[in-house]
């Protein structure tokens, strides 16, 4: 079958498509045979070895995919045939990938296997972040930096799905804040200011939660865009840099800064995973949550998937295409 290999650490321009053995199957383990795999920044730091999982080289990547089970063990929840969406971590750039049946998850009709492929990293992560990690309460506003991307609009889709009342985007282009708004975001302001605009919209107050992938030095101003009781949800820093932060500002306001890590939280917990989707389930069914996809992309041409995340071209989820 065909796979992409990471075989080395210089980037995404050295990664290569390669024909390699189908893989096999534990016995607690789904065959999966994969038409569509999402692309994420992970998979993107692990072509430069910077990612905090690090498998041995040369090793094939992809954390999620959408596609039909070809084998399933006995008792298993999903069996031979069934459409599904999941997590194999990796090894999922490929036509097969073998996949722990515990993140192995049903997808409704009404679903495309590119829109399927696009759920279970960003949107697992999004409903670990707002509802577990950050508390959210219906009616809360809640602010989302890099608004535009894969992980941006999924925590603005779960959001308002699961009860937001007002929920802004923070953006670096106008385009990209229109992307922000068509996954539902109800405004946008622009990253350079961010801080002003935001104490405008809200009245002064500022917001409930905050949801941060990107990092960098617009941590301080996204603190003193919180209101009372605030939330900050620290879920990655695409920006590059790890920001400090000075606790008092948390004291005086009574504010939270809040770890987001959603994989290892959820591996080390057996059921974790399913439960998320049963939750996740019925919004998707009901087309309350719709994944926009930034564009797809042939297996071949992954390096292009790659370096358009790297080089922060994407809006929404970027999509591998395996299968027709």
């Amino acid at each position: 079958m065909d796979a992409v290999h990471i075989k080395d650490l210089e980037g995404p321009s050295t990664v290569s498509v390669v024909e390699v053995d189908s893989p096999s199957r534990a016995a607690d383990q789904v065959l999966i045979d994969v038409h569509a795999a999402g692309v994420s920044f992970p998979d993107v730091l692990q072509t430069r070895g910077l990612y905090q999982v690090k498998p041995e080289l040369p090793f094939i990547p992809g954390a999620e995919v959408a596609g039909v089970v070809a084998q399933a063990p006995d008792g298993a929840a999903v069996k031979a045939g069934d459409r599904v969406a999941a997590l194999p971590f990796l090894g999922g750039f490929a036509g097969q990938v073998a996949c722990a049946a515990d993140a192995v998850f049903p997808i409704p009709d009404e679903l495309g296997f590119e829109q399927a492929a696009a759920i279970p990293f960003n949107y697992l992560t999004a409903h670990f972040a707002l509802c577990r990690r950050g508390r959210m309460a219906a009616g809360e506003t809640v602010l989302v930096h890099g608004a535009a991307g894969g992980v941006g609009t999924a925590v603005i889709q779960v959001a308002k799905a699961f009860g937001a009342g007002k929920v802004i985007g923070v953006v670096s282009t106008p385009e990209k804040g229109e992307a922000a708004v068509a996954a539902g975001a109800d405004e946008y302001v622009l990253a350079d200011g961010f801080k002003d605009a935001v104490k405008a919209s809200t009245g002064g107050r500022g917001v409930d939660v905050i949801a941060d992938v990107v990092g960098g030095d617009r941590f301080t101003d996204s603190l003193r865009c919180l209101a009372a009781d605030g939330r900050m949800l620290v879920i990655g820093f695409t920006g590059g840099s790890i920001p400090e932060v000075k606790v008092n500002r948390l004291l005086l306001n009574n504010l939270d800064v809040v770890g987001v890590g959603w994989g290892a939280y959820a591996l080390g917990r057996p059921g974790y995973l399913q439960g998320q989707w049963t939750e996740l389930l019925p919004k998707l069914a009901a087309g309350a949550i719709v994944p926009p996809l930034g564009g797809s992309y042939p297996l071949a041409e992954v390096r292009e998937a790659l370096e358009a995340i790297e080089n922060r071209k994407a809006m929404g989820k970027l999509i591998l295409t395996v299968r027709p």
